[in-house]
């Protein structure tokens, strides 16, 4: 990771959840902490200058101003030397956290998704993985595969090796009846064959069932779960990825496909 961490700032408790989320992943990866705070724009044009929206510095300015702060100390509780910048723009928060995540390594959103997000606008291919919060952080449990990732997106598994070779952690892959553990494992052609090559030091835990219930089992276990999206156009997850991001007890990274 070389580009920063992006989060969106709302004050809200879940964007608490998410601002520390951030600065957790900013400060292990060595890389910078950007904090964005929309404000909705019937135009929805996108301004990185506050004197835009409120050139005589009142209220308004002063509360986005005080919410910026609370994040950046809140960030700081976590990691006290983490460089944070702080940007406010025009735009609904899903454009511009995608617009400040141009050049991100990822993306952090608190959760859960509400229906209607505009997810997919974050995830088209190759923008960087965004990751949303949920639950309580816990460190100790295991990183998931979904089963869709472990097919058929390199991206979304080398993402969760890295992630698990990181956290020192157990690698779950949950998979169907018709795939066997040794084919998924061992398999010619596959991601996961390919990169336990890559991370010997993962140890890799096939786990019976690709169903929704099942995914959600195993993710009662994990601190997160990756996800892909699937296809040239970056489509969101399928159905049982879409139940992550509303039901899991942790976090869930999505991550785009590579560019076509």
């Amino acid at each position: 990771m070389n580009g920063p961490v992006v989060v969106e700032v709302d004050g809200s408790p879940s964007s608490r959840s998410a601002v520390e989320a951030a600065a957790w992943e900013a400060d292990r990866h060595g890389v910078e902490l950007r904090l964005a705070h929309a404000l909705a724009s019937p135009a929805g044009d996108v301004f990185s200058e506050a004197a835009v929206w409120d050139p005589d510095g009142g209220r308004l300015r002063d509360r986005v101003k005080g919410l910026l702060a609370e994040a950046e100390r809140r960030a700081r509780r976590i990691a006290p030397h983490l460089a944070v910048t702080s940007d406010v723009l025009i735009g609904e928060p899903v454009t511009v956290l995608g617009s400040e995540a141009e050049d991100a390594s990822l993306a952090v959103l608190g959760g859960p998704l509400p229906r209607g997000t505009g997810m997919g606008r974050l995830i088209a291919p190759g923008r960087c993985p965004v990751l949303v919060t949920r639950g309580r952080p816990d460190r100790t449990g295991t990183v998931v595969l979904a089963g869709e990732a472990a097919s058929g997106s390199w991206r979304a598994a080398e993402f969760a090796f890295a992630e698990a070779s990181a956290r020192g952690v157990d690698l779950v892959v949950p998979h169907s009846r018709a795939v066997s553990a040794t084919r998924l494992l061992d398999g010619p052609g596959g991601a996961v064959p390919a990169l336990r090559r890559k991370y010997p030091e993962v140890t890799v835990r096939p786990q019976r069932g690709g169903t929704r219930r099942a995914l959600l089992r195993a993710a009662a276990d994990a601190q997160l779960v990756v996800v892909g999206t699937y296809g040239r156009q970056g489509l969101p997850p399928g159905s049982a990825g879409r139940t992550l991001l509303r039901r899991a007890h942790c976090s869930v990274a999505v991550v785009p496909a590579g560019r076509a």
